[in-house]
């Protein structure tokens, strides 16, 4: 399968938001669309980005897409990726999309000067944490908190 893996455009916004949405139903998540076009619009392509995002193209249809941030670590004192989300539509599963995707994001984090990319998915989602290792990832138990406000 033929795809193309470029930088998020403003036209694509709306698209991404659809993403989102089948991703967070992926995982078992709640969605709420209200807002989030603007918002990821000033994230993505404001003043002062936030984020960045990857879109995977087949065929002049995006099929999915990966965004991601950097930060710094106290423990290394150094700059890191977070790899925010990795989702693919299910009919471009196992084409080798996603690892294009990865292999993308260790070449931006690499001139970037940082030292690992971080990301997380939930217990329950075996076909990502089986591709995960398959690339080489290793995973550190933790339970991660959630403090509305």
């Amino acid at each position: 399968m033929n795809f193309l893996i470029r930088n998020c455009q403003p036209d694509d916004i709306s698209i991404l938001i659809d993403l989102c949405q089948k991703h967070t139903e992926y995982e078992q998540a709640s969605f709420d669309p209200a807002g989030k076009g603007e918002k990821l619009k000033n994230a993505l392509f404001g003043e002062n980005p936030k984020l960045s995002c990857l879109i995977a193209e087949v065929n002049d249809k995006i099929a999915g897409y990966t965004s991601y941030t950097f930060d710094f670590s106290t423990w290394d004192a150094a700059t890191f990726m977070y790899m925010d989300c990795l989702y693919l539509e299910e009919g471009f599963r196992g084409f080798g999309i996603g690892e294009a995707l990865i292999e993308k994001l260790k070449q931006i984090a690499a001139d970037k000067n940082c030292i690992n990319i971080q990301w997380q998915t939930p217990e329950f989602n075996e076909r990502a944490i089986k591709f995960y290792r398959r690339i080489g990832a290793t995973g550190k138990d933790k339970v991660r908190f959630f403090l509305d406000l």
